[in-house]
């Protein structure tokens, strides 16, 4: 760990310790990764004696992979006690990434960041940022530690769903040792990985397999790029009857392609395209991600652009 990095810990730490009342958001649209870190550190500080809250940009409702996890500090952000000591803003470093709570920026004596993205959009008068992380999981996992706060089974099972969705299953680079000596914690405080595993990655509604058939159907290889994309329409979606939360693991069976040296999968949303990017290490698809605003990890990244999908495609196999 470097000294920007432990000092950012123990910032974190002074911050959350001091603080008696707590409201930690992810970003828009929270991830695994936002999730767990967000509901891990108020989970953990409410055994504590804290009074501690979690909310998110809305509109707002549990993804149904993560059902498992303990929701019960959940308020929309209307509802939010204010003012408050400290707002944690997990997962993100970009302020606008947290949409409507926001709000809450002007209510708190104190903003913390905790990612583990490097980003230029940085806000708030605390930050740890270690972009070395595996997820924001791993860093509120400190965070609790340093703490000396216990880890009950349902702060264990946030915990988990943010390293297990941040590490593809254990499966990408950042997984080090350290991520498994932690994860071996979780599993004695009580987290199933068989459980959230089935949750997370093999629970879909039988549309899924339609809106999945559609998206593979249109998969295009560059061979000379090593490139394989594919897109999703909003029709895809609406003739299926699903929502978009339920292909968010499509660009899982893009990548899977071994020709793939690159995946993107883009997502017309809302008027803009969405893009996912995956790599199998020899391209930083985050240099990417960043030509477009958006950002993330070497061989995970994402973004949103104005311009048409057939367009997106071309600046990347420009980039490319």
């Amino acid at each position: 760990m470097s000294d920007s990095q432990h000092n950012g810990l123990e910032a974190a730490v002074a911050a959350i310790a001091a603080a008696e009342s707590i409201v930690a958001v992810g970003h828009v649209r929270p991830d695994g990764d936002a999730l767990g870190a967000s509901l891990a550190l108020v989970l953990a500080a409410r055994d504590a004696g804290k009074q501690a809250h979690v909310t998110y940009s809305e509109p707002f409702s549990m993804p149904d992979q993560f059902r498992f996890l303990d929701s019960s500090p959940y308020l929309p952000v209307a509802e939010v006690p204010t003012p408050f000591d400290l707002l944690i803003a997990c997962d993100t470093a970009d302020q606008a990434r947290i949409g409507t709570a926001g709000v809450l920026i002007d209510s708190a004596e104190h903003v913390l960041v905790v990612d583990h993205h490097i980003s230029d959009g940085g806000f708030g008068d605390l930050s740890y940022i270690d972009a070395s992380a595996s997820a924001t999981a791993e860093m509120a996992y400190r965070i609790i530690k340093r703490l000396d706060w216990k880890i009950t089974a349902e702060v264990a099972a946030a915990l988990y769903a943010g390293v297990v969705t941040d590490t593809g299953r254990f499966q990408y680079s950042s997984t080090t040792p350290a991520v498994h000596e932690m994860t071996a914690e979780l599993l004695a405080a009580g987290v199933r990985p068989e459980v959230i595993g089935r949750h997370v990655y093999e629970e879909s509604p039988f549309a899924y397999l339609h809106v999945a058939g559609a998206v593979l159907s249109r998969a295009q290889l560059d061979e000379s790029r090593g490139l394989v994309w594919s897109v999703l329409y909003p029709e895809d979606l609406e003739s299926a009857g699903i929502d978009l939360e339920h292909a968010e693991g499509l660009i899982d069976l893009v990548r899977v392609a071994q020709e793939s040296g690159v995946a993107c999968l883009l997502k017309v949303v809302d008027g803009v395209t969405k893009g996912s990017l995956r790599s199998r290490g020899e391209v930083d698809v985050s240099a990417i991600a960043q030509t477009f605003g958006g950002g993330g990890h070497h061989n995970a990244s994402g973004f949103t652009s104005s311009e048409p999908p057939e367009r997106v495609i071309e600046l990347i196999q420009q980039q490319l």
